[in-house]
């Protein structure tokens, strides 16, 4: 009986543990509709951090191409769908930082840092920012 239990702990600490990492996949919400946009995998190559789009949840823009992106920038005209966002990110604490963001509908690039809520370590702090200008969105781990 004291083994099963010591498993149960054991299961339920490292079930704890991984769900306190920023890696996996997480919904994305979009700030001015309030709707489910997309799915974003947060990955570690390297020894630093990036995020992909995996899907696109609205059906009407699965086929979406950067078209506001820089013209300097490779991923102009190219398929929002797998595209790299988010490139580079170091561990700096509690955070993730020191790389950019991209907003594939706007076309325009943010420093980015990122970092688990506090309170709730299914919710991710994505913040976008130019000098002391920022926005902050909330992605939530995706279940699926």
């Amino acid at each position: 009986m004291k083994h099963l239990f010591s498993t149960i702990c054991a299961l339920l600490i490292i079930g704890t543990l991984s769900a306190q990492d920023i890696f996996g996949k997480w919904k994305t919400i979009d700030d001015e509709t309030g709707k489910e946009k997309s799915i974003v995998e947060i990955y570690q190559e390297n020894g630093k951090v990036y995020a992909k789009i995996l899907q696109l949840l609205d059906k009407d823009k699965q086929d979406a191409i950067c078209e506001n992106c820089e013209d300097n920038d490779p991923r102009k005209n190219q398929p929002v769908k797998g595209m790299v966002i988010i490139d580079g990110l170091k561990k700096d604490g509690n955070e993730y930082s020191g790389a950019t963001i991209l907003d594939p509908k706007k076309g325009k690039i943010y420093k980015c840092k990122i970092w688990l809520d506090e309170e709730n370590p299914n919710k991710l702090n994505v913040r976008g920012y130019i000098a002391f200008f920022f926005r902050t969105q909330n992605w939530f781990r995706a279940t699926e």
